[in-house]
Formats: C-alpha cells, structure tokens, sequence
C-alpha cells in the first residue's frame, strides 16, 4: 500500500512563498509519475502540477506557470512543490498524489492520495 505524507504548508503573506513536500513509500517511488493538486473551500480538487518518474517531464496548470515548480528526488522518495509569488487565490488544502503510470499525464491516473496539507495566503 503506498503512503503519502506531505508537510510544509503553513500562513504567509501574499508575494510570499512556501515549499511543500510529500515523502512517499510502499513502492517503488523511482517509476511513478507524481502530482500536486488542491481544494479550495466550497470547491472541487483541482490538479495543480504533475512529475513523471523520471523527472523528465512536468506539467502545470496556467494559474501557476512561472511562480511553481515541482521536483523529485527519487533517491529520497520524495516530492516537492516550490511556491513563489503566493496569491490569496492560492489558499486552499494541497494533496500529494501518486500515479499508477510513469508519465501521469491524464488525471485519472492519480490513485493515491496524501491527507493535505493546508496553505494560507494572506492579502
């Protein structure tokens, strides 16, 4: 069974920045793409960013282009997300999940989920 822990969120101030992490294990991490998404209150999860297992290839929604970034460390089972230039639209719980194929790209894919961790951006 593949576990999902994510840590790193936190209250900042807009212009601001956080760093998400989400430590994975129960499989091989190194061969499964990886994704953030986040809920908003009152809204449905929304993806965010994805990973593919090498690293090679990652993806973003358009409201986060050029502020996110997201990487992995295959040696340390772990992904990250890089938060810059934080907006109050940003506020919302994230959620880590895990693909059941190497690239990720349909979101279908994502069958393993972390329990959230929320991100506050204040105005």
């Amino acid at each position: 069974q593949v576990q999902l822990v994510e840590s790193g969120g936190g209250l900042v101030q807009a212009g601001g920045s956080l760093s998400l992490s989400c430590a994975a294990s129960g499989r091989t991490f190194s061969r499964y793409a990886m994704g953030w998404f986040r809920q908003a209150p009152g809204k449905e999860r929304d993806f965010v960013a994805r990973i593919s297992a090498s690293g090679g290839s990652t993806s973003y929604v358009d409201s986060v282009k050029g502020r996110f970034t997201i990487s992995r460390d295959n040696a340390k089972n772990t992904v990250y997300l890089q938060m810059n230039s934080l907006k109050p639209d940003d506020t919302a719980v994230y959620y880590c999940a895990a693909a059941g194929t190497p690239d990720g790209v349909g979101l279908r894919e994502y069958n393993y989920w972390g329990q959230g961790t929320q991100v506050t951006v204040s105005s």
